[in-house]
């Protein structure tokens, strides 16, 4: 517990909030009677899904934040496990009580820079939630899709039209009109090498965010001599993921850095946070059975034909067993506790919520992080349902890596079987060769990303029996969200939540040198 001199709230606002992992970082900070440090005054979300998530959260923050009970009716809506239901109980609990009207007032669904919200009306909100408090943070990271690698080699570089890359000139903005004590700024590792017309866009920041001298700029890690140095690794820093990004800390001129930097600890392996969830198994959806000649796609080629395969216990353990059947036959790999044939899981596909115990070892580092003794059970932990096609890979692919510890490139499938191999039209182009990552049990998970809300190939779980990727919950757990942050909306827009995210654990020891800085 850290003592609160002020003995008051630091206010907040966070801009382009996603679903509120920076926020939760911040308002995880307590002093020593356990009520919050920090404030969440405003957050600003375009997303309508993450919105909703970040209000419910915002509707439990407001009794948490103050050190009291949290009702009863909010875990009665965690536990509901059909999402229209859902909604209605949250809904019904934002009415009836005067934390919901505070949290729709603190979530915004705006989008900053639009003709809807121009700049005046913005920061009429931020001055009427300030109500005057020059000492205050601003949080946020600015879209950042255009900066990635990925999306740049996709179109050969970044295109000085997409809004995207300016984006950052609201937050600046905002800097500028508002004054914050601090702030933070979160991007991308690509931003880095990000450039438009040859001049580097990470240059434009630095210069930008100085605010006509008003401000200084430095690094969470270590005194800044490179831009690398801006540069988070957040496996070192107890998250269980090997996520990089680029974080700035802007100090007005009259706060000093404290020479305060985040400190290392033990690394923290995917299998630790993930294997006491609850067992489950993939779905089935349809099988791809060849191509319909007198039928072309956009592209004037022959059109894939599927068949609808029925989702049940029975034939997923039909399709595992030939899956098993098929990788003994080509020797090599292993089938280990399922060479007997395939489990049969009990719990199905997952729900909404599944009630369960022992949802981490008692030992671990963050277990009083992730758990709530009131929850008693884990939500938003159902799989996706896959192509049959997909299932024998997935299999392939985790008993590969229990084998090798390293996942399969496409090469390793060739090797086995041409059956293995994708049909797209890529998959001899040299790009995405690990198009089908499993993920290493005895390491931090590789980075989660938006993308996950696509397809779960690049997120296959270590365990054959299981055969699937993997669930939401899972990848909230990698993202260091608590068990009872609950993700609103469709499966696909909870996985996009929680890929566009700032670790909450990470955020939660960036608060701490925030508020040494403005205490001290």
């Amino acid at each position: 517990m850290i003592k609160n001199l002020s003995n008051k709230f630091i206010p907040v606002i966070d801009l382009f909030a996603g679903p509120g992992g920076l926020g939760e970082g911040f308002m995880s900070l307590k002093d020593n009677q356990g009520k919050s440090i920090f404030d969440i005054k405003l957050s600003i979300e375009k997303d309508e899904n993450a919105h909703k998530t970040l209000c419910f959260r915002s509707f439990y923050r407001q009794f948490v934040k103050n050190n009291k009970v949290v009702p009863i009716d909010y875990y009665v809506a965690l536990k509901e496990s059909d999402l229209k239901k859902r909604e209605l109980l949250i809904e019904k609990l934002l009415n009836d009580f005067p934390e919901g009207k505070v949290a729709r007032e603190e979530a915004r669904l705006i989008e900053l820079g639009s003709k809807k919200w121009p700049s005046n009306l913005v920061d009429d909100l931020i001055r009427n939630q300030l109500k005057g408090n020059k000492d205050w943070v601003l949080i946020g990271g600015p879209p950042c899709q255009a900066y990635s690698n990925v999306g740049r080699s996709r179109v050969g570089g970044i295109n000085k039209e997409d809004t995207r890359v300016y984006l950052y000139q609201e937050y600046l903005r905002i800097i500028n009109k508002h004054s914050p004590a601090v702030f933070v700024m979160e991007n991308v590792q690509g931003l880095l090498s990000a450039n438009v017309e040859g001049e580097k866009v990470f240059d434009w920041m630095k210069r930008d965010l100085k605010v006509g001298g008003k401000y200084t700029i430095h690094s969470l890690v270590k005194p800044v001599e490179k831009d690398s140095d801006f540069l988070i690794k957040s496996e070192k820093y107890g998250v269980p993921q090997m996520r990089h990004r680029v974080i700035v800390l802007g100090i007005r001129k009259d706060y000093k850095h404290l020479g305060e930097f985040l400190k290392e600890k033990k690394e923290i392996t995917l299998k630790s946070v993930i294997d006491n969830l609850p067992a489950i198994r993939s779905g089935l959806n349809r099988k791809f059975i060849g191509y319909n000649e007198f039928e072309l796609n956009k592209k004037g080629k022959p059109k894939r034909d599927y068949v609808k395969v029925v989702d049940s216990t029975n034939n997923w353990l039909n399709e595992m067993s030939t899956n098993l059947n098929q990788i003994k036959d080509w020797g090599e790999i292993e089938l280990n506790d399922l060479s007997t044939g395939p489990k049969n899981i009990k719990l199905g596909r997952g729900a909404e919520f599944i009630k369960a115990n022992n949802l981490i070892s008692n030992n671990h580092a963050l277990k009083n992080w992730y758990l709530d003794k009131n929850l008693n059970g884990i939500t938003n932990h159902e799989s996706r349902s896959h192509l049959t096609q997909d299932l024998i890979r997935y299999l392939f692919a985790s008993l590969y890596v229990e084998k090798y510890n390293r996942f399969p490139r496409l090469k390793d499938y060739a090797g086995h079987s041409q059956d293995l191999l994708p049909d797209h039209a890529n998959v001899d182009s040299g790009k995405f060769t690990d198009r089908f990552r499993v993920q290493i049990p005895d390491k931090p998970a590789t980075t989660i990303t938006s993308h996950i809300s696509k397809d779960g190939h690049y997120f296959i779980h270590y365990d054959a029996s299981q055969c699937r990727s993997l669930t939401v919950r899972e990848a909230a757990r990698i993202q260091t969200f608590p068990d009872n942050y609950l993700f609103r909306g469709s499966r696909t827009a909870q996985y996009h939540q929680v890929g566009n995210a700032v670790p909450p654990y990470l955020a939660y020891q960036i608060s701490n040198i925030v508020f040494n800085i403005i205490n001290k």
